[in-house]
């Protein structure tokens, strides 16, 4: 096979491999003559096209021909546009897609349980900076603990350390500095460290008093607080607290727990034209098992949903969460307007050369990560997940954003598909998934499962197996590719003033 009709209703197929002027392909049955080169991932017009005329996939709109599109051509940029524009207004008209099974066994992974209940997938000791101009000392801190603990018993049943560090905390002024608290008070509160220094500079506006408001019900065993300023030597200090948290967590033992405590993020980067047929697929269906077995996931990324809106809204499971879904699209569109830029600025320069045109096709593809279970809460930025189930969460596309965003909601790991492949991980395990298996061959160092093999005979139902032994073995301890890189960024969504 060498194009894919992804729906009876669609104009257009996706290469599947790279296409010559004068190859001819077999569609439903009937030859197509390929009057154009066709790159991998990218659009054939099945039938003409014209001006006007809407260009289907997936079975609904992804804009409208800017000229006569005749069948075998190239359809993308130079004859294909958005029908997106301005706010729109939506009517609450509820579906029901998900029918999950009477009964079935909930698989067991290992975990730590904490203190407060909340269940990690990893036993870290953070350094968590309340501003910037600390996270060089939060290294130092970290580098002379190491050097104390070298040979030590106490490190080898620990998973990792890292230092958050951030641009922010100081020079901040309202909704700015409360982003900065929330996410950063999440992540301090996070499962998956064993042990946190909360470490400050003591002039910054995130002063640790204001801070602490946001840190109620911490494990004060297990978080502890170091002003630099206020101490002779931060280093020597801090490092010696690092070492009375790695002896605590040195306790700390996996133990099997049932997969519906585990809280996923689903999150694209680099997509290209198979995302929406191999990878966003695979992990909707992965979110819809995980929510049949009492689990829960989070779906960000707020501009590329705009065009599929309606396909989340017609899920939301009551009209209260109908009308969060609304003031999260709407809301963030005017976000948009606000600062003068136009609402439907995307798909990325590198989605566009991986086959992807318009904002309706990216968030098409985007949204199948969401699976089709019911909305059941929308979170807004810096929130933490309530309800079991499928939440939405407010953060733009921005990969390290959103990422951390979904950590700081509580996800013990993010799921990320790409296309064109990216090495990053945030500060939970990010477990790379391909869209197509050329990435996943090439890029070892960055993928840890791949999707395309649904290109190639693998049915879904297998691959979803796989994919369920891997997460579970990643959840149980097993590192992704980005841990094994020492890629555990974090990146905080700034809007205002810088004083």
């Amino acid at each position: 096979m060498s194009v894919l009709r992804i729906t009876g209703n669609d104009n257009v197929a996706v290469a599947l491999k790279g296409l010559n002027i004068d190859d001819v392909v077999e569609i439903d049955g009937q030859s197509l003559l390929i009057k154009d080169e066709i790159p991998p991932a990218h659009k054939v017009a099945i039938k003409l096209i014209r001006q006007g005329e809407d260009v289907i996939k997936y079975g609904f709109s992804i804009g409208r021909a800017t000229q006569e599109i005749q069948p075998g051509k190239h359809v993308h940029t130079h004859n294909l546009k958005t029908n997106l524009e301005g706010v729109e207004e939506y009517v609450y008209e509820p579906k029901q897609y998900l029918n999950c099974p009477d009964s079935f066994a909930t698989p067991n992974f290992k975990a730590f349980i904490r203190k407060n209940g909340c269940i990690g997938i990893r036993n870290e000791i953070w350094i968590v900076p309340t501003v910037g101009c600390i996270n060089e000392v939060g290294h130092l801190i970290l580098n002379e603990a190491k050097r104390r603990l070298k040979g030590s018993p106490y490190t080898s049943l620990l998973d990792g350390f890292n230092v958050m560090a951030h641009p922010f905390g100081c020079s901040q002024l309202g909704g700015d500095l409360e982003k900065t608290q929330k996410i950063l008070s999440s992540i301090v509160k996070h499962p998956n460290a064993g042990g946190v220094l909360v470490l400050g500079l003591g002039c910054e506006n995130n002063t640790l008093e204001s801070f602490s408001e946001h840190l109620n019900g911490i494990d004060e065993e297990r978080v502890r607080f170091l002003i630099a300023q206020e101490v002779d030597d931060e280093v020597n200090a801090g490092a010696a607290i690092i070492c009375e948290l790695v002896e605590k967590a040195y306790s700390d033992k996996r133990e099997d727990v049932p997969l519906s405590s585990l809280v996923v993020g689903l999150k694209c980067g680099g997509s290209d034209g198979f995302s929406g047929i191999t990878a966003n697929p695979l992990l909707g269906a992965f979110s819809d098992l995980l929510i049949c077995l009492g689990g829960s996931s989070v779906l960000t990324e707020v501009p590329e949903m705009f065009g599929a809106e309606r396909l989340l809204m017609e899920r939301a499971e009551s009209e209260e969460v109908f009308q969060k879904i609304v003031k999260l699209i709407n809301g963030f569109k005017e976000y948009f307007i606000s600062h003068g830029q136009p609402v439907y600025e995307n798909p990325s320069p590198g989605n566009k050369a991986g086959g992807i045109t318009t904002l309706e096709e990216k968030s098409l593809g985007c949204v199948q990560k969401g699976g089709r279970a019911p909305v059941v809460d929308v979170l807004f930025y810096g929130d933490r997940v309530k309800k079991k189930g499928l939440n939405l969460l407010e953060s733009p596309g921005n990969d390290l954003v959103s990422s951390t965003a979904l950590g700081a909601a509580g996800c013990h790991m993010i799921l990320f598909s790409t296309g064109r492949g990216t090495p990053f991980g945030t500060f939970v395990p990010t477990v790379k998934v391909s869209t197509n298996s050329d990435l996943y061959r090439r890029k070892e160092r960055w993928i840890d499962f791949n999707a395309g093999s649904l290109l190639e005979g693998v049915a879904m139902e297998e691959l979803l197996r796989d994919f369920l032994r891997k997460v579970i073995d990643i959840a149980s301890g097993e590192r992704t590719k980005s841990e094994e890189n020492g890629f555990k960024q974090i990146a905080i969504w700034k809007d205002g003033v810088t004083l």
